[in-house]
């Protein structure tokens, strides 16, 4: 398999906007190289046989059913709170965000 070259890193780093040194087009041609070459390997591994899964064991949902529980009023919840407006915590603005 030919390894990749520089002039196709400088490509791709022209196409991400990046300015690369000479040093470094050796240097990520280089990992590039070993990056293609580990997935390469991964491709020669996986068979026909092996159904695709999108994780190593078989999982179940744990959730709880949602069922309706009683729970405090908006009067209940609000009455602790040190300041509220149209039965809503009110909190200070942090965004700068006109109102």
């Amino acid at each position: 398999m030919p390894g990749i070259t520089r002039e196709e890193v400088a490509h791709l780093g022209r196409l991400a906007r990046l300015e690369l040194s000479g040093e470094e087009l050796d240097h990520f041609a280089g990992q590039l190289d070993d990056i293609i070459g580990a997935v390469a390997r991964v491709s020669e591994v996986a068979g026909e046989d092996v159904p695709p899964t999108s994780h190593p064991l078989p999982l179940t949902n744990v959730m709880r059913q949602d069922t309706v529980r009683p729970s405090l009023t908006a009067q209940q919840a609000l009455s602790g709170a040190p300041a509220q407006e149209q039965q809503r915590f009110k909190v200070p603005q942090i965004l700068g965000e006109e109102a």
